[in-house]
């Protein structure tokens, strides 16, 4: 196996081009690690971008969004506190992954390659309207989260793709979000389902929603007919119940040991509910 150390994006897509092979991209590792160890994955080439010119940066630009590197750990996210005042339930759901240890090599992007339904970070990303930049040989090019993942372990993203930030758009000064997951451990496992919600207030009334699922579909996905549930409404009983029902109407899981589908599909409306909560709470302090 060949190993390449990129000095920048555009030098790590050539190098993916030049490479003959199975070719893999090298954040913090903690999937493609420990593929390539499982034998589960034998890369010809692996090409780190974890060296290249600020792709372990965080920054906020003039307008107020967030442009967070390729290789920007979720430890670093946990550590920045103006990210984490604007967008805590993403920065939350990253923090669920692994362990302290894990918290610091693990990204965000490499979580949303990896193509996990269950992953955490993803649905989080979904409800932030969270856009992505990609460098490839036919240049730049930026694609909303939600367009990335095709199907368990699958992402549309093309041979020779690499993506270099995860873009957040600026959070309304009357926005929150928040993440849930249900796993059958109190730490450290796979969500059996997964839930992020992201809200904007006029008043005390939601003007805008956005709802992500995971884990209870072949990929994460967002449910517009739960966020339609919510809007102009002041989260109250009607409101809550029509956001669970729309939620598990688009649920679509699997049986497996860790949940049966009608498990999968009931925790889901919960956990709905229990995150729109948490963000409704949260915007509504800002008021």
């Amino acid at each position: 196996m060949q190993y390449h150390t990129a000095t920048s994006f555009e030098n790590a897509v050539d190098l993916a081009q030049a490479a003959q092979g199975t070719v893999r991209f090298l954040a913090g590792g903690t999937d493609v690690l420990v593929q390539l160890r499982g034998e589960f994955i034998t890369p010809d080439v692996l090409i780190d971008i974890k060296q290249i010119p600020g792709a372990a940066d965080i920054q906020c630009l003039e307008d107020g969004s967030w442009q967070i590197g390729a290789a920007v750990s979720g430890a670093q996210l946990d550590e920045h506190e103006a990210l984490k005042a604007e967008w805590p339930g993403l920065v939350e759901a990253m923090n669920l992954i692994g362990s302290t240890q894990v918290q610091g090599r693990a990204t965000l992007t490499g979580n949303l390659c990896n193509g996990s339904p269950a992953a955490d970070s993803v649905p989080a990303m979904l409800a932030a309207n969270a856009s992505v930049a990609i460098i490839g040989p036919d240049g730049q090019r930026q694609v909303p989260v939600k367009d990335i993942p095709s199907g368990p372990g699958k992402t549309t993203l093309k041979s020779g793709e690499v993506i270099a930030t995860v873009n957040l758009p600026a959070q309304s000064a009357s926005g929150a979000d928040a993440y849930l997951r249900f796993i059958p451990r109190t730490e450290m496992d796979i969500a059996v389902v997964g839930c992020a919600v992201s809200l904007e207030l006029d008043g005390p009334q939601i003007a805008k929603a956005r709802i992500a699922i995971g884990a209870v579909a072949p990929t994460v996905r967002s449910v517009e007919s739960a966020a339609d549930a919510l809007i102009d409404s002041t989260l109250d009983d009607e409101a809550l119940a029509a956001l669970a029902t729309a939620v598990r109407e688009a649920c679509d899981p699997i049986n497996d040991k860790r949940g049966t589908i009608e498990y999968r599909t009931h925790v889901a409306g919960v956990l709905a509910q229990r995150a729109a909560k948490i963000a409704y709470h949260r915007a509504r302090s800002k008021l």
